[in-house]
């Protein structure tokens, strides 16, 4: 357990002392264990350290995250005897470090809320930046949830799907279900919107049920498309496919009880300010029953 460079293909995992923190080293440590990949543990500024009953950030030390990171390691170990895990306090910040250690890394994963965080809040500034800006895949682990070992299991990744950008999201949801050895539900859900002239009804009869329709055959071969040749490439995999109509946050959102952890494409939309999510995205991160996996969908001249 010591500080390297960062191997490329590994999962990363960032620390700060929270509990939150605590269920994402766990959660990190079995993502290593099923890729048979090493694990690295990463701590950025603000250090903190740990006197009496609270943390403190007063007088911080390369000293404090050091220890800090290697506790962590050894609690890795005693939950994966025998994991390769390599530890990185680094004098950066926490959320610029995780999205450059993104770059090399399979998968990164954070807890909602550290240190310092406001109670109410269920997301955290580095969790939302790091979201934001992540340039490979990102395992989001709500403080709310139970550790992993504790958590029911069903067995099932659940998988998002917008359209056909959503490729590169449900290539990690078969890969991560092949890794668990589970089941694969894909999710598709459109809306029907219907404009009127003012003062019309809005009819269910005649040429809108038979827009409505056509409209949901036409839904109905997304999900199809996105996932035939990852079909054939994993047969292993027992896949179903859901295309329903209705708020795509919401029925994700509700999906997500019967799921270990639900797969969504990160949606970034250019903002004056900066890159955002959208909103099935935060839905999914403020309100899922499960970990969240958000696999970047980049545009154009992003980074």
């Amino acid at each position: 357990m010591d500080t390297h460079e960062s191997p490329h293909g590994h999962v990363v995992v960032g620390v700060d002392g929270s509990q939150q923190a605590g269920r994402a080293l766990e959660q990190a440590v079995g993502e290593a264990r099923r890729r048979g990949v090493p694990l690295e543990i990463v701590h950025g500024l603000p250090w903190v350290r740990h006197l009496g009953t609270g943390p403190q950030y007063a007088a911080p030390s390369p000293g404090d995250a050091r220890d800090l990171v290697e506790s962590a390691a050894a609690r890795a170990v005693r939950f994966v005897p025998g994991l390769q895990v390599l530890v990185s306090p680094v004098a950066e910040d926490a959320a610029a470090l995780l999205v450059r250690r993104s770059r090399d890394a399979a998968l990164t994963v954070v807890g909602t809320r550290g240190l310092g965080g406001f109670a109410g809040l269920m997301l955290g500034s580095v969790s939302l930046r790091v979201a934001a800006h992540a340039a490979g895949p990102l395992l989001v682990v709500r403080g709310d949830l139970p550790p992993e070992h504790n958590r029911l299991r069903h067995d099932t990744v659940l998988l998002g799907i917008a359209d056909a950008t959503d490729a590169d999201a449900a290539a990690f949801a078969f890969e991560e279900a092949a890794a668990r050895n589970a089941k694969l539900t894909v999710l598709h859900a459109w809306t029907y919107r219907h404009f009127t002239p003012p003062g019309e009804p809005l009819t269910h009869t005649g040429p809108t049920r038979e827009d409505i329709a056509r409209l949901a055959r036409s839904e109905a071969e997304v999900p199809e498309r996105v996932v035939a040749a990852l079909r054939e490439k994993y047969p292993q995999v027992r896949t179903r496919i859901r295309t329903v109509r209705g708020s795509a946050a919401s029925i994700l959102v509700e999906a997500s009880r019967a799921a270990d952890v639900v797969v969504a494409a990160a949606h970034r939309r250019q903002s004056p300010l900066a890159l955002r999510l959208g909103p099935v995205d935060h839905a999914l991160l403020h309100h899922a029953h499960c970990p969240v996996a958000l696999v970047p969908d980049l545009p154009d001249g992003a980074s």
